[in-house]
């Protein structure tokens, strides 16, 4: 089906840009009720952060780490699904769209499907709504960790934030290959991202020797944030792990992206239909 695309580079990023104004309109034409939602998203993931200063208020370290090193930490999170969400929405929607039927529609387009779906959906509000969050936890922890900010390391955050991007656009896109044979798959998304998602917002030393394999070679959270935390942080109970995690992110990004691509190529050849189409 891609072998009919036939549109260059730049017009696939003009096109996108002009799905991402469409995007917007669409944000703008509902002003308050996406406001609403972007504080609401802002206010859920906060409760988590505070939890976490309510925790460590009682206590001025947790096996080493204090309360700014554990909200570094945190800050990867946030920051890396906030540029998933802008990037990827359609991959983490993907099967409602095979559900609702949109997805047939896709494959009559004369545009690769990875890129029509990529393309299609922004979710300005998670966003808005993560970012924020993000940002805040960054900018009261960067500098006080004791990060000398030169312009390799700066370098490294970037790389490692995009890295961490791609690891999750990966994990929704392994959730959304079952969406080929079991249509709905909810369940699968919350075991591969949203759990292993709360468990990585602690240090992966604060956990025994399996979960820190699962976090490490199956659901690879620990290349979003506590792998990048460590390159900063240096702390000593990194010792047990081998130095070369702390420059992997980037690459593990983009090895799984590719692995699950191809399963995901594979789904689409066994796809049929859910009959649910409501373009005819």
């Amino acid at each position: 089906m891609d072998k009919t695309d036939k549109h260059t580079p730049g017009e696939k990023a003009a096109l996108f840009f002009r799905y991402a104004r469409m995007n917007l309109k669409l944000v703008l034409e509902y002003k308050l009720n996406r406001s609403l939602i972007t504080l609401a998203i802002f206010c859920r993931e906060m409760i988590s952060v505070v939890v976490m200063f309510l925790i460590l208020l009682r206590f001025l370290h947790i096996r080493g780490w204090d309360l700014h090193e554990l909200l570094f930490l945190y800050s990867f999170l946030f920051l890396s699904y906030s540029l998933f969400v802008f990037l990827f929405a359609g991959i983490r929607d993907f099967d409602n769209m095979v559900h609702s039927g949109e997805f047939d529609r896709l494959l009559t387009r004369p545009l690769g499907l990875m890129y029509q779906i990529i393309a299609a959906r922004i979710d300005f509000s998670a966003t808005l709504g993560h970012g924020i969050v993000g940002v805040l936890l960054f900018v009261n922890t960067a500098f006080s960790v004791g990060i000398d900010w030169t312009w390799r390391n700066a370098l490294y955050y970037v790389l490692v934030i995009l890295g961490g991007t791609i690891i999750q656009a990966s994990l929704f896109l392994l959730s959304a290959c079952f969406s080929f044979w079991a249509v709905k798959t909810e369940n699968v998304r919350n075991l591969l991202f949203f759990n292993a998602r709360r468990i990585a917002g602690y240090p992966l030393t604060f956990y025994p020797v399996f979960i820190q394999k699962l976090l490490i070679f199956a659901v690879p959270f620990s290349f979003v944030n506590f792998f990048p935390a460590e390159y900063f942080l240096r702390k000593e109970d990194f010792g047990s792990f081998w130095d070369g995690y702390l420059y992997l992110t980037p690459a593990v990004g983009l090895l799984m992206f590719g692995l699950v691509y191809l399963l995901w190529k594979k789904g689409v050849r066994s796809y049929t239909s859910t009959g649910n189409s409501m373009y005819g």
